[in-house]
């Protein structure tokens, strides 16, 4: 993907900087864990500090310190998210603000021009994310919403420099799904996200739905799952054409004390870690594993020091970003069977190395 602050290699994973930064990380530290695209969320940044502010402070790129490009989702999720809070109508969504009780209303419209206006490389299009279970009825409405939305947005689009994506919604429903990807790919969209996924169903329904749409999307134009990311999950969706992949799971667990690693999960609270002078997972390159043991990085963590979530971070993410250069390298070279095969065989090996 080539974007005005640089070229992402695809299958990738996006740090997720809500609040325009990734919680416990600078982005020279982003940069060094080799991460090439960030994700933030313009509900927000709209809420706190202001589309303005940034705006004026030179866009979000100079007013965080990140170089490389960035994604901004709608606030579509928090439409979900926030239920008690909104209204939604064909024109837009009413929510008070889960801050202070302020009243807001957001069109399609304007949240491209809010993402427009923070300078980001790729805005997402408002979209309705229904819940799970709902009734026929409601998937198809939010679906049809959607739709709309997405084609107000296409047509309130000011800046060419900015890629727009639009979300294909459809519940749990293979036919809806199928039917609005073939809608959406006669559009002129930059890109395409999967929405709606990992909102309660369970892991063979996510992954049968994703096998549903992927097809469907262009092949040349980026495929987003958006929310989705379990190392498992990445695997499972480059095994399905995905490209694009967000999740706040690296950086909350790690802020909980688990860790990732190739062959399982690692909850560093336990106590079979607290003499441990091994690394978080041996042969890892990452500066907390080549420098910290289990031992200190439990102390570190039942002393709630903030060195724990920095190191614990730093890991996941670590492990996520090189996870992907492993699927990008194995896809190169006609493999991605046998490291899908590999990765596997290596959790079954290992277990859950005692977390």
């Amino acid at each position: 993907m080539r974007t005005a602050h640089g070229v992402v290699e695809t299958p990738v994973f996006m740090p997720v900087g809500t609040y325009g930064t990734v919680k416990t990380m600078t982005p020279e530290e982003l940069e060094s864990l080799g991460a090439s695209i960030i994700l933030a969320n313009a509900y927000h940044l709209y809420l706190r500090p202001g589309v303005e502010v940034i705006a004026a402070l030179g866009g979000l790129h100079r007013f965080m310190h990140w170089p490389g490009p960035i994604l901004t989702d709608s606030g579509g999720y928090q439409i979900f998210s926030l239920a008690p809070l909104r209204t939604i109508s064909d024109e837009g969504v009413v929510f008070r603000s889960h801050l202070n009780g302020d009243q807001h209303f957001l069109t399609p419209e304007a949240v491209v021009s809010l993402q427009e206006a923070m300078g980001v490389d790729i805005l997402i299009c408002l979209d309705e994310c229904p819940p799970h279970p709902a009734p026929e009825a409601q998937v198809r409405r939010a679906a049809d919403l959607t739709w709309k939305w997405a084609r107000r947005s296409l047509a309130a689009r000011v800046r060419p420099d900015a890629a727009l994506f639009a979300v294909v919604q459809g519940g749990m429903s293979p036919d809806l799904r199928r039917e609005q990807a073939q809608a959406f790919r006669e559009l002129p969209f930059q890109g395409f996200a999967i929405g709606g996924l990992s909102v309660g169903e369970d892991k063979e329904t996510t992954y049968a739905m994703v096998e549903v749409t992927a097809p469907e999307l262009p092949e040349d134009k980026p495929r987003y799952l958006m929310g989705v990311g379990t190392p498992e999950d990445l695997v499972e969706g480059v095994a399905r054409g995905v490209d694009m992949f967000d999740c706040v799971l690296p950086t909350r667990n790690a802020r909980n004390g688990t860790a990732f690693t190739g062959s399982g999960r690692v909850v560093i609270k336990n106590a079979a870690y607290g003499r441990d002078p091994e690394p978080l997972e041996s042969g890892c390159g990452c500066y907390a594993c080549r420098h910290y043991s289990r031992a200190y990085l439990r102390h570190l963590f039942l002393a709630r020091e903030i060195l724990a979530y920095r190191l614990l971070t730093l890991h996941n993410l670590y492990y996520y970003i090189n996870l992907m250069a492993g699927m990008r390298q194995a896809v190169a070279v006609g493999r991605f069977a046998a490291f899908r095969r590999e990765f596997y065989q290596k959790r079954r090996n290992g277990g859950n190395t005692r977390g």
